[in-house]
């Protein structure tokens, strides 16, 4: 993974100041690169008799999609209220500066389907538990939540003890 890690730019003062983004874009860009985490990924996977990938809005998407395909399984997305068309639950979740939400389809999935939700990154684990809890309440048995990146420094883990928890890359 240190190729991998090595191609994740910083951003400084990107989305504003003070902040230093995790840029995935080189990896991306880079066919190997993008290729070798999908692989990675099913490899982690493909043994667990996972039964759907769920991936949260928008760059769990890039992973998840894939991922999905290499394990021949269902994808179910995560997304802001407002972008699903069918019946939801929703999940509200605290922010440093207010409060956001996500959505799921109720019929999601079958009770008791084995999900993996992916991310492109754990920071503060607010999104990642508000992802869990809708998963939950669809009726998912949740194996684990998984990241290309972790922000260790920010203890996003230390929401999700309740959960398996898995990051390729921590900075």
């Amino acid at each position: 993974m240190h190729e991998i890690k090595a191609l994740i730019r910083d951003i400084p003062d990107f989305p504003k100041n003070g902040i230093i983004f995790k840029d995935i874009t080189p990896v991306l860009q880079d066919p190997k690169a993008f290729k070798k985490v999908i692989d990675l990924f099913r490899e982690r996977y493909v043994n667990q008799n996972i039964q759907k990938i769920a991936a949260i809005e928008s760059r769990g998407f890039i992973f998840g999609a894939p991922l999905a395909y290499a394990l021949n399984i269902g994808f179910v997305v995560l997304r802001k209220p407002g972008k699903l068309p069918y019946r939801t639950f929703r999940e509200e979740y605290e922010l440093e500066y207010g409060t956001d939400a996500i959505e799921i389809h109720q019929d999601a999935f079958e009770h008791g389907e084995r999900v993996v939700l992916i991310d492109d990154l754990l920071a503060t684990g607010g999104t990642a538990l508000a992802a869990a809890n809708l998963l939950q309440k669809a009726g998912a048995e949740l194996v684990e939540l998984a990241f290309l990146i972790e922000l260790s420094f920010l203890n996003g883990r230390a929401k999700l003890t309740d959960h398996n928890v898995f990051s390729f890359v921590s900075f």
